[in-house]
């Protein structure tokens, strides 16, 4: 299996090799894309196949590799449960992009390739250079369009942000004390090492995965790639930048780490959630509300891991279990509906022409197709049961209500705060989704391009309904993904431990309360067939008639085919109440509402806006720092040959006096 795995990172490698002469080529999009679909496929099935039917036990030692050791491969429970999201995720984007403009062809099986490198990796070399190809790579992609400034900013945001997150880790791996796996379990860091470890971490994965406050590159980064791309870095990159995290703070370093070390990730998860939910809440554009999205659910898998580390401290095995399982199932959930909504997002801005929420409208009788999975992702990302979100979810509240067995007081009331942020953070999830679907498929048109909008191809159309579909069998069947993922559960808290399940329910420990989708979605589809008996039986047998979803207005004028756009809801509008309530304390919202005089026919005027500090406060350091960096090399200009020599001479000394204080160590 794990030859095979290999055989497919030097298909991407080829097909990245193959990419350059191509293209030119017609066909160079479709050969490209088409060979990343397959061994994306691949990559699935050899994942779902190892997690049911056995893993490889012996890794893969390959015959190239650095100086002191070769390179090595391996595939475990946890590794194998990303690789399953990743192949999934790049099946659909790369069907996706099959039928679309040939973009980035060189990047983007190198993209999936480093990921896969990343997760299939048994030594930190080896992910550390995965991991630092997947950044150069996805930054490639969104450098793509550097002719608009916003893009361009976007980039050199994201390449700092990048070289930010392999400053932390390579010194992480370095205190350490080894490079193989096998050799961090058996002597894992103590003392100041072990704090440093943990610190560099969670600074190095966590600016990757667009945790607060280190989140301001990704509502920039997203938008700005193509796509597919921002589909697969939501899904599957941000999935890997928490793989890292979760392999060296929880697997790597072991069950020998104090269990105070999962209060530094419950604080920064319940932020980056409270934060990230409420800036969806407040965006106008559809891939920055979604790119803010991710923010809030990478925040709630932190808090599981968080959760599972307190647990496992405490010696609370079956709760450490339940933690980790919500992590892990929030994790693949995350990763499929986030991919079907940019997905999405993208069909919609190929469509109408916009990604404004207030240029939009209408869209469920142009693109019914497009409607059906943005209703069943957008359901997802809300809590809606029996999606698969609401079963993460109701997992992580779950662990997070068992907070109370933790021994000391001190976590006791850590875990009640997080447990009333992380709920208000849901909530405010379910209101930004409402809030998209409303504005974007219900109402009327509010352009002539939107009125005319159309399905796209039926390649992109089977590319959303299949992460689509995943979306809904993950939610009917949660408890037969978490006993494919017990291996990795067991990895993350303990080898005694089983996975949350209960037959077909999910259990929240012994004497808990259990979940049961297949029940809950029978009663909800029974509810709805006896309301909508009711609502036609009580209906009078004469009706007023009128557009559907027309917000209760009459019919448009005929002066105005597409209807009035100011006499439907606003995005600002409906983001108004949660702005006025948190958004000045948290995001500095302002807003001015400016009225005619009387007589004055124009309409009423709302001007809104806020500023993110917490993201752009680790930024302002940097920037001056980078300032006077460029200052000084400035100077550096104006020297003599005299004083340049002398500058290159202390360079080399100071190099050598590193090298002999190492080789005395």
């Amino acid at each position: 299996m794990l030859t095979a795995l290999a055989l497919g990172l030097a298909l991407l490698g080829l097909l990245a090799l193959a990419a350059l002469p191509l293209a030119g080529h017609r066909l160079a999009g479709r050969i490209v894309h088409g060979g990343c679909c397959v061994v994306s496929a691949g990559f699935a099935l050899a994942a779902l196949g190892g997690m049911a039917f056995g893993l490889p036990e012996e890794p893969l030692r390959l015959p190239f590799g650095p100086a002191w050791a070769g390179m090595s491969l391996a595939m475990d429970g946890l590794s194998a449960w990303f690789l399953l999201l990743l192949g999934l995720a790049g099946v659909a984007t790369s069907l996706f992009a099959l039928g679309g403009a040939p973009r980035g062809l060189v990047a983007w099986p190198i993209f999936l390739g480093a990921m896969a490198l990343a997760l299939l990796a048994a030594d930190g070399f080896t992910l550390l250079l995965g991991f630092e190809a997947m950044s150069l790579a996805s930054w490639a992609l969104v450098a793509l369009d550097h002719r608009e400034a916003g893009n361009r900013a976007a980039a050199r945001l994201y390449l700092i942000v990048a070289a930010l997150a392999a400053a932390c880790l390579l010194p992480c791996f370095g205190l350490l004390g080894a490079m193989d796996f096998a050799a961090i379990r058996a002597a894992p860091p103590e003392g100041w090492r072990a704090v440093a470890v943990l610190a560099l971490g969670l600074v190095g994965a966590g600016a990757k995965a667009g945790l607060v406050p280190l989140h301001a590159w990704l509502p920039l980064a997203h938008p700005a790639a193509p796509s597919h791309v921002s589909a697969l870095m939501s899904g599957a990159m941000t999935k890997v930048a928490l793989y890292v995290m979760a392999r060296l703070l929880l697997d790597l370093c072991g069950p020998v780490q104090p269990g105070w070390w999962g209060l530094p990730l419950l604080v920064l998860g319940v932020a980056s959630a409270v934060l990230g939910a409420l800036r969806a809440n407040l965006e106008e554009d559809t891939k920055v509300l979604l790119a803010c999205s991710t923010i809030e659910n990478v925040g709630l898998v932190v808090v599981g891991l968080g959760l599972a580390l307190l647990f496992r401290g405490a010696d609370l095995g079956a709760m450490a279990a339940l933690a980790a399982g919500a992590a892990l199932l929030h994790a693949m959930a995350h990763g499929l509906f986030k991919t079907l909504l940019f997905l999405v997002a993208g069909a919609i801005q190929h469509a109408a022409g916009s990604r404004r929420l207030d240029r939009l409208g209408g869209l469920i009788h142009a693109m019914p197709r497009t409607a059906l999975a943005a209703a069943i992702g957008l359901g997802a990302a809300a809590g809606l049961p029996p999606l698969s979100g609401f079963a993460s979810e109701w997992l992580l509240l779950q662990s997070l209500l068992a907070g109370w067995r933790l021994g000391e007081i001190g976590l006791q009331m850590a875990a009640a705060a997080a447990l009333a942020l992380a709920a208000m953070a849901v909530a405010l999830a379910a209101a930004a989704m409402l809030r998209f679907f409303g504005l974007v498929f219900l109402g009327r048109p509010r352009s002539p391009r939107g009125a005319g909008a159309r399905e796209m191809g039926r390649l992109q159309v089977v590319a959303m309904l299949l992460p689509a579909g995943l979306t809904v069998l993950l939610g009917l069947f949660p408890a037969l993904a978490l006993e494919l993922a017990g291996e990795g559960i067991r990895q993350l808290v303990g080898p005694m431990v089983r996975p949350p399940v209960i037959g077909l329910a999910l259990g929240a420990g012994e004497g808990h309360s259990t979940y049961a989708p297949l029940a809950v979605a029978l009663l909800i589809g029974l509810a709805l067939m006896l309301l909508w008996a009711v609502v036609r039986w009580r209906s009078p047998a004469i009706a007023d008639r009128g557009p559907v979803w027309n917000g209760g207005f009459i019919d448009p004028p005929a002066e105005l085919i597409f209807g009035d756009p100011l006499s439907q809801p606003s995005a600002a509008g409906m983001a108004q109440p949660l702005r006025r309530m948190l958004g000045g304390t948290l995001l500095a919202a302002r807003e001015r509402v400016t009225l005619p005089p009387p007589g004055d026919p124009r309409p009423a005027r709302l001007e809104a806006g806020f500023e993110d500090r917490i993201g752009m406060a680790p930024l302002t350091p940097a920037a001056r720092i980078r300032d006077a960096v460029a200052a000084q090399v400035e100077r550096l200009r104006s020297l003599t040959i005299r004083g340049s020599l002398s500058l290159v001479f202390a360079t080399l000394v100071g190099l050598l006096a590193l090298v002999a204080w190492l080789e005395g160590r």
